[in-house]
């Protein structure tokens, strides 16, 4: 049978095979239809929340995780594939590691055997059934849930993980992604991002405070984000928007700052509001500018401040940052701050490497929770924004 036959009838035999599928019968059911293509040994590992250790998917136990293995993304072959999104042989061996991936979005990796020519193509294909399968399944399992956590989960973070979009997203126009710290303790940051039609709406949010009410602050705070752009509201008054919905519940308690932002990733025009926020930060041609824009008050507070609306022509390459204070506020032993020269350095040079943005922002808040010698004194959440053009 022609390598691309079989490799399309192993596509089309997993697809009807998992519609009615649980999560935990997915690995059993990807290694038997893998040997079916002459991949053997298939198994597949899931990143972690923090994305320091890929846990093998057994489908077993609590957390899908009985018998499996867990190895170290920064210091595992598996770990190289899922770092560079690139296939890894072993060497001297017929066995692969393949990157698996839903678009930009990094899951894991899986292996596989080959015993003879390696078909890359195939592996590839497999892997990217494989995400498609572990996304449609993953939401309504709690195994999942728990096979990517390696430690307790605060009530704050569970609603932040459940809340939040995909860490990454990325298509011919734009590449968009985030990351969170602490990640099982995350109080009152969020982000949120979503595209329609030409326009890519973007938002940072962090509220007040530290505990499950900043949660349900940032939570509250991106649903009426969410409410007031679907129903078409016009970026000057989506904060007045948010704004009731928190007076309401909080009546002027609570409070957070934002910054919202609308791209048009046909002509690269970018329009953003802040409200009481950092301002965003621009890299174009590695160099840096802070795009400041008069703010008006945090969300909750009501002081009748007027929404200014800021426009910014962007150029193709050009890269923006939305980020909460504690990437930046983080200090060393000799209470040092990070700094956003140190942060925007970072990204740049990574990138400079040839790093993929996940990867980026992942080494980002690593090196961050190091500076601050292995925790945060406060969230600390990072949204990157890369127009094409």
């Amino acid at each position: 049978m022609p390598v691309q036959h079989a490799s399309n009838e192993l596509m089309i035999s997993l697809v009807r095979a998992g519609h009615l599928a649980t999560f935990e019968e997915l690995p059993s059911l990807i290694a038997k239809k893998a040997e079916g293509a002459e991949l053997s040994q298939a198994r597949v590992y899931l990143a972690d929340h923090q994305q320091q250790v890929l846990r093998e998917f057994t489908g077993v136990g609590l957390d899908a995780h009985e018998g499996g293995e867990a190895l170290s993304v920064n210091d595992s072959l598996a770990g190289q594939a899922y770092v560079t999104g690139v296939t890894v042989r072993v060497e001297g061996e017929h066995r692969y590691w393949v990157p698996v991936l839903e678009g930009a979005q990094r899951l894991g990796v899986m292996h596989v055997g080959y015993a003879g020519d390696p078909d890359r193509s195939a592996m590839r294909d497999l892997a990217s059934m494989v995400a498609l399968l572990v996304i449609a399944k993953r939401s309504n399992s709690d195994s999942y849930a728990r096979l990517v956590r390696t430690k307790p989960m605060s009530v704050s973070a569970e609603m932040q993980w459940t809340l939040m979009p995909p860490g990454t997203f990325a298509d011919s126009r734009v590449t968009i992604s985030a990351a969170t710290e602490p990640a099982y303790d995350n109080a009152g940051d969020a982000f949120d991002y979503a595209v329609a039609g030409e326009v890519a709406h973007l938002a940072m949010f962090d509220a007040m405070g530290h505990d499950t009410a900043a949660g349900l602050i940032a939570n509250l705070a991106v649903g009426a984000f969410r409410n007031e752009r679907r129903k078409g509201t016009e970026l000057a008054q989506m904060c007045r928007g948010v704004e009731e919905t928190l007076i309401q519940e909080f009546v002027r308690t609570r409070f957070a700052t934002a910054v919202l932002a609308e791209l048009n990733m046909t002509t690269g025009e970018l329009y953003w509001v802040n409200c009481g926020h950092l301002p965003p930060v621009l890299i174009r041609n590695n160099q840096v500018r802070s795009l400041e824009c008069e703010p008006s008050h945090p969300l909750g507070m009501d002081l009748g401040l007027p929404v200014t609306v800021c426009r910014e022509q962007l150029e193709p390459g050009d890269r923006l940052l939305l980020y909460t204070d504690g990437i930046i506020e983080a200090r060393d032993s000799q209470g040092r701050e990070f700094g956003v020269e140190r942060f925007v350095d970072f990204v740049i040079r990574h990138q400079a490497d040839n790093m993929p943005v996940p990867e980026t922002l992942r080494r980002l808040v690593h090196g961050v929770l190091e500076y601050h010698h292995g925790r945060f004194g406060d969230d600390a959440t990072v949204l990157f924004c890369e127009w094409h053009g």
